[in-house]
């Protein structure tokens, strides 16, 4: 308490301030971070119990779909139903038999199963005269009598053998259209190959013999639809071989169709498992996962009496049959559903980007073949939670800016409060020595009078003149006092008339020199005879005038010259007023016209003033609708100028 009481009236308010504003307000911000800190954990701990709650709407809702699929897969006329997306196939296995639904959505098959073929001894004559005698017009005459038969197998195998020969012969061009033939016959084989695909094989391979670039390109886009499209029954080796052919003759990287070969090399897994299953007396899982090609693939199966049906589902399968109508069963707006399979790997379509942690359901639990992992997305949040946080942060905002705002007024009221009142202290001090010095004077000059020791009338004379300034000096003091006080409450009134300017400076420096002892300065004055009038109030002008005047004498220690013109610039009367005194720093200048200013220069060589004189200038001249200009270099003087409107141009 104690020292509270000894400190300044102005920092015990600043300290007062302080307690009574600022702790308040720094309370009420950390209370507001904290409530908005509870109520992010409980829109957290909210948004945990969607996610939870939709992981088991999800979980449910799948089990649901997969159950409708798996009844649909043992009714043999719903399984094409099954498969509206293009990566996803029905296959059913039976001991000598591969099927896929559609037919064709598959490339390759896990198993070799030939199509019908004749047997090499009906070729046996031809065959004959092409490798005994080499007499391949012969052969060719052999081959093409049973090339009209109407058994599909009789007549591939005719039409292979002649397209050779007419090789041999080196008839390209009847070779090319044997094998054109050829292509056109499904459902037999020809030297182990479907004879279309052995048919469309040697077209091209004739064809690059040939040179023919464009006939070779659309053959060889002929063989790839055949294959991408599963025309025939191929194995993984033969259909590899062909499409390295092809990829080959293309000039490709690689192949279209990812998806139908994910789908076959699942279809060979699956058959691996399925003929593992049997000689182990065990059985395959009604639902798993399998990462092949760099995609993982859904398999759900159905172990029959003849054999085995699977669907065999992809990403985007998974994705619109069975993960989608389940997440419209959520009521939760921006969760996202993720599958992993038993690696952790994506199941349908890359990771999405997560906020906080996942809700899981383990396949374990579930019974599904995947986890089940519910996600917020990183900008998902209720929009209550939002409002709330916005009106909190603007809350607090409005109150920091508040504080910040109040504490900055204070604080400049208070500097300013303390600025005042150093310059009241200072101009207390300055007045009272500015009356105690014509004070003096005069006690001394009358009590020399009274008592006598003036005797000779030239000293009397003398001693009258020194009181008359004295006194007039006294005068002056007060009535710059009094009019100051007037111009601060704005009672001061001006009479305004016209002035002529270069008169008004004469009489002024006339004045200036009966009135004042100017220590010996020089004031030398140039006055424009053209000049015009001015509409002023010729007294108060005048006092602006003689406190330029007297600034700049008193301001001039040790030297004597100074100058006052009265000239014409341009629509203004200009009044210089000119010294070599101490001249005025630079970020001095801008203050110079405030009440109780004085300068650094003005203090350290102990020039007495009361700092109101400039201040009155500057009243005065707005008055007159005029501006001052100041010019000063320390050290090199200083130079004021009026600027008047000029009544007549």
């Amino acid at each position: 308490m104690k020292f509270f009481e000894s400190v300044s009236p102005s920092r015990r308010l600043l300290a007062l301030f302080l307690i009574l504003t600022v702790l308040p307000a720094a309370g009420l911000v950390w209370l507001g971070w904290r409530l908005l800190e509870q109520d992010r954990a409980l829109e957290a701990q909210r948004a945990m119990e969607r996610r939870e709650y939709a992981a088991d709407l999800v979980a449910g809702a799948l089990s649901r779909r997969m159950a409708v699929s798996r009844r649909q897969l043992t009714q043999s006329g719903e399984a094409s139903s099954l498969v509206s997306a293009p990566d996803a196939v029905v296959v059913t296995f039976q001991q000598n038999d591969v099927r896929d639904i559609p037919a064709g959505r598959l490339l390759y098959y896990p198993a070799a199963f030939h199509d019908r073929e004749v047997p090499e001894a009906l070729f046996l004559a031809g065959e004959q005269f092409e490798f005994t005698y080499r007499d391949y017009a012969k052969a060719i005459e052999q081959f093409r009598a049973l090339a009209g038969s109407k058994d599909p197998a009789l007549r591939a195998g005719a039409l292979f053998r002649i397209a050779r020969n007419e090789r041999k012969q080196g008839n390209r061009q009847a070779a090319l259209a044997a094998y054109d033939t050829l292509a056109g016959i499904d459902g037999v084989s020809v030297a182990g190959v479907p004879a279309g695909l052995a048919a469309r094989q040697a077209r091209c391979v004739l064809l690059e013999e040939m040179g023919r670039t464009e006939d070779l390109k659309r053959e060889t886009d002929a063989l790839l639809d055949d294959l991408l499209n599963g025309r025939y029954r191929l194995t993984r080796p033969v259909f590899q071989l062909h499409a390295e052919q092809v990829r080959r003759w293309l000039g490709r990287s690689e192949i279209a169709g990812s998806d139908r070969l994910a789908l076959s090399a699942a279809a060979e897994w699956l058959w691996q498992e399925w003929q593992a299953a049997r000689s182990s007396g065990a059985s395959v899982p009604d639902t798993t996962t399998v990462r092949l090609l760099d995609r993982s693939l859904t398999i759900l199966s159905i172990t029959t009496q003849e054999g085995l049906s699977a669907l065999i589902a992809g990403p985007r399968y998974v994705e619109a049959e069975w993960l989608l109508p389940a997440q419209q069963t959520v009521p939760a707006e921006g969760l996202s559903i993720l599958l992993r399979d038993a690696a952790g790997n994506p199941v349908n379509g890359p990771a999405p980007a997560e906020s906080g942690r996942p809700s899981i359901r383990l396949a374990s639990d579930t019974g599904l073949p995947w986890t089940v992992a519910a996600s917020a997305a990183p900008a998902a949040e209720s929009e209550s939670f939002a409002s709330r946080r916005r009106l909190l942060l603007a809350g607090l905002a409005l109150a920091s800016v508040l504080v910040i705002t109040t504490g900055y007024a204070v604080t400049r009221s208070l500097s300013h409060e303390l600025d005042v009142a150093r310059l009241k202290s200072e101009f207390v001090a300055a007045v009272s020595h500015e009356f105690r010095t014509p004070l003096a004077t005069l006690r001394q000059l009358t009590e020399n009078l009274a008592d006598g020791r003036v005797t000779t009338d030239e000293r009397r004379s003398a001693y009258y003149q020194t009181q008359r300034r004295a006194t007039s000096r006294l005068s002056r003091l007060v009535e710059r006092l009094l009019d100051f006080a007037r111009m601060e409450a704005g009672a001061l009134r001006y009479h305004f008339e016209p002035v002529d300017p270069g008169r008004l400076v004469r009489d002024l420096v006339d004045e200036f020199h009966s009135v004042t002892a100017t220590g010996g300065h020089e004031i030398t004055v140039s006055v424009d005879p053209a000049l015009p009038p001015v509409y002023a109030d010729p007294e108060a002008l005048g006092q602006a005038l003689w406190n330029l005047l007297d600034n700049a004498i008193k301001y001039s220690p040790g030297q004597t010259a100074v100058w006052i013109d009265a000239v014409r610039e341009g629509e203004f009367a200009a009044i210089h007023i000119r010294d070599e005194g101490l001249g005025i720093a630079p970020q001095e200048q801008k203050q110079l016209f405030r009440k109780f200013f004085r300068g650094s220069a003005a203090l350290t060589a102990h020039i007495k003033g009361a700092g109101i004189g400039l201040a009155m200038v500057d009243h005065i001249v707005r008055a007159h609708g005029g501006r001052i200009r100041v010019e000063s270099e320390p050290g090199k003087g200083s130079a004021f100028t009026i600027l008047l409107k000029l009544e007549a141009s």
